[in-house]
């Protein structure tokens, strides 16, 4: 598994918006499988500011495609993007 941290640009909140849907549909093509995934939001709890992802996948390489081939990058919302291996150790969700 890999875990992905992007955050976003300063001004990115409107292009984030915008890329909404074609981001989803993104995830949801399956090139790479998602586990978790969600915005990362300021300190006021509603405002998003990032992005962070919990992807299956065979390859690091893998992962790196599937991010840059995400429109959010297309549409320059992430600032930064780190990529890492990822050992799951507990899973409390069921």
């Amino acid at each position: 598994m890999f875990a992905v941290h992007c955050l976003d640009y300063a001004d990115a909140l409107p292009r984030r918006l915008a890329n909404y849907d074609a981001h989803k549909a993104h995830l949801a093509q399956g090139q790479v499988k998602t586990v978790i995934s969600g915005p990362l939001v300021a300190g006021d709890g509603e405002t998003m500011i990032g992005s962070l992802f919990v992807f299956s996948a065979e390859k690091i390489e893998d992962v790196r495609a599937f991010n840059a081939a995400d429109p959010f990058n297309a549409a320059n919302v992430w600032q930064s993007v780190s990529i890492n291996p990822f050992l799951m150790r507990v899973d409390n969700r069921s």
